[in-house]
């Protein structure tokens, strides 16, 4: 059977998962962003187990369409923001995350914004932002090599649409002592 979970961002949260469904004693055969396949299929009484064990790391198990399909955009999302580089992309993320879920974009849109109060453009810069965040605390790369590896035309670009979610400016938020960063499940 396959478990669709939300808040599911990282490696880490796929450990977790699997870890949470091996004590419950069940065969997983593989754990991805959002999804778990297990076996052998549970039933209704250990569903509710498996939900109940989910939530003590703040995770959660999705059982409407709607809700699957808006948690698989935001997974496809995460993928692309934090896991590839954004240089090397050649299409748009319209068209990426609707071929990578085999459905209209126009469609998808609509039931986002209906779903998260937001775009789905909104929820990609807010993403993209995070990560800004973290590569400017790394402090390897200067403004123009993020800016080109986030795929941004330039850093002024970039800092613009920074300055539009946080508040503040890259170079504010760099020297800034106490930098604020979201946890990925919160955006």
């Amino acid at each position: 059977m396959l478990l669709h979970i939300k808040n599911m961002v990282c490696d880490r949260c796929q450990m977790i998962v699997r870890q949470q469904l091996e004590s419950l004693r069940f065969t997983v055969k593989q754990v991805a962003l959002g999804n778990a396949e297990i076996m052998p299929d549970p039933d209704e009484e250990q569903l509710q187990l498996i939900a109940a064990a989910l939530k003590v790391p703040g995770f959660e198990l999705i059982n409407k369409d709607a809700d699957k399909t808006v948690e698989a955009i935001k997974n496809v999302v995460i993928e692309l923001v934090h896991h590839s580089d954004l240089s090397e992309m050649d299409s748009s993320y319209s068209d990426l995350i609707a071929s990578r879920l085999g459905k209209d974009y126009a469609h998808l849109s609509r039931l986002f914004s209906n779903s998260q109060e937001t775009t789905i453009e909104r929820f990609i810069i807010q993403q993209k932002v995070e990560k800004i965040k973290e590569l400017m605390e790394y402090g390897e790369l200067n403004l123009n090599e993020i800016a080109y590896r986030m795929g941004y035309s330039s850093s002024a670009h970039l800092s613009t649409q920074f300055k539009s979610i946080t508040g503040i400016t890259p170079s504010r938020f760099k020297s800034s002592a106490g930098k604020q960063r979201k946890p990925l499940d919160r955006i």
